[in-house]
């Protein structure tokens, strides 16, 4: 697969992916700590509550705005060539819902599951909802994300219209929303700028698609950086690019122009190595890795956290053996590399085992390509079926704290219904026999 890749392709955009991901897992692996007390109970330990000198590393390990800027490119990418064969806006959104949504479910039914027999066996409702929660916290990305890909044939539009215009626009916006927020108040005004921030990172993809970095995206990463150091040292808003238990502010849930000033940042720094590290890519073997890691990728997103909470209750089962250490302690430390190897080893046979849903198993999903066009309606009302889904397994999780089944049976049926709605996943499959 790495010798096939076409030479115009440019492969600093899937080694930025490739880059990311791991930067997701490194950090997740990181900041959740959880111990056990002197009582003897189970504590979901955060490390940026724990050391608060920790959350300075958020400004590298929250790369959600690098997948954005990756999205950007891509799907300008895409729907150009789309646009370009005179293809149908509901068959390239339907794609693009598949390739994103496919992997979800196996991890969706897993995690049902184990709620279901969890609570069955008489384990505290409480820790199965904070392992469920932590296991699936991920998928909040894939909400959002989705929502941007819906717009990118518009903010293409507009990008294409306007130029920087479209993105100062954005901008402006996300920066209002923050003032009506934080000084007048106004309430959940805020969760608007999931799209005004996130839309705004994307359009910088199109910039960079476009050539509009070139000989300035070391001035982007200055710029950036100062608005960002500012707004923290001089404004309301909190060091930490993640949220931090008990912070009355969180830059990312609802996302904040303290976070777009981040992306502008890392938008800068990353397209300011661009030819350097496109030169380093010619190496075929790097490549390789980078191919590697894309075609895995989802899985590796999806499935990390499970192999965490995995590898914490085989060490709560065997009478906590390493969670008595306290958390940003040297010990605590020291034990890192220990625990990250046996993180490494549970998520590799998982990603062996899940991958095959990612690259379009017939088992779960209808033919990535379309000879016909899916109605708006079903594509819009399935597409907000599945991001509710999928935003109340990341807000409330699918574990219920009542009911005979201990499991919120409606939040895990709504991405499997909106997939059937789109025309392809479970639901469609039964339909259609």
């Amino acid at each position: 697969m790495a010798e096939l890749a076409p030479p115009e392709r440019n492969r600093y955009v899937d080694f930025l992916r490739a880059f990311s991901i791991l930067a997701v897992v490194i950090g997740h692996w990181l900041v959740a700590a959880p111990y056990i007390d002197e009582n003897g109970t189970v504590q979901g330990g955060h490390l940026l509550g724990i050391l608060p000198w920790s959350q300075w590393l958020t400004w590298g390990f929250q790369v959600m705005p690098v997948f954005f800027l990756v999205g950007g490119y891509s799907n300008g990418v895409s729907w150009a060539a789309t646009r370009k064969k005179g293809g149908h806006y509901s068959g390239w959104f339907a794609s693009r819902i598949q390739r994103l949504i496919n992997p979800v479910f196996p991890v969706l039914l897993v995690w049902g599951i184990i709620a279901f027999f969890g609570t069955q066996m008489g384990i505290e409702r409480s820790v199965v909802r904070m392992a469920t929660q932590l296991a699936l916290i991920p998928v909040w990305f894939l909400a959002v994300y989705l929502l941007v890909t819906a717009l990118a044939p518009l903010t293409y539009r507009l990008w294409e219209r306007f130029g920087w215009l479209s993105f100062a626009a954005l901008v402006a916006a996300a920066v209002l929303i923050d003032v009506l927020t934080l000084s007048f108040g106004v309430p959940y005004i805020n969760f608007l700028n999931f799209l005004f921030v996130w839309v705004g990172v994307h359009q910088l993809g199109y910039a960079w698609r476009d050539g509009r970095f070139e000989g300035v995206a070391l001035l982007w990463f200055i710029g950036g950086l100062a608005v960002l150091i500012a707004l923290v040292w001089f404004g309301p808003y909190p060091v930490a690019m993640i949220g931090v238990p008990g912070a009355e502010i969180a830059n990312s849930m609802p996302p904040t122009i303290a976070l777009l000033a981040l992306g502008v940042m890392q938008t800068g720094l990353a397209l300011s190595l661009e030819k350097p590290a496109r030169k380093m890519l010619d190496n075929i073997r790097i490549w390789t890795g980078v191919v590697l890691m894309n075609g895995m990728i989802m899985s590796i997103y999806l499935w990390h956290l499970t192999a965490f909470v995995l590898v914490m209750i085989a060490a709560w089962l065997a009478g906590g053996i390493g969670l008595d250490v306290a958390p940003g302690s040297a010990a605590w430390w020291f034990t890192r590399p220990i625990w990250f190897a046996l993180y490494i080893a549970v998520t590799l046979p998982l990603i062996m085992l899940f991958v095959r849903y990612e690259r379009g198993s017939s088992r779960l999903g209808g033919p990535a390509k379309r000879d016909y066009p899916v109605p708006h309606w079903r594509l819009v009302l399935g597409m907000l079926l599945i991001c509710t889904g999928l935003a109340m397994t990341a807000a409330v999780s699918i574990a219920s704290p009542e009911g005979l089944t201990g499991v919120r049976l409606w939040v895990v049926a709504l991405p499997f219904i909106g997939a059937g709605l789109v025309g392809f996943g479970p639901v469609y499959r039964l339909v259609k026999s």
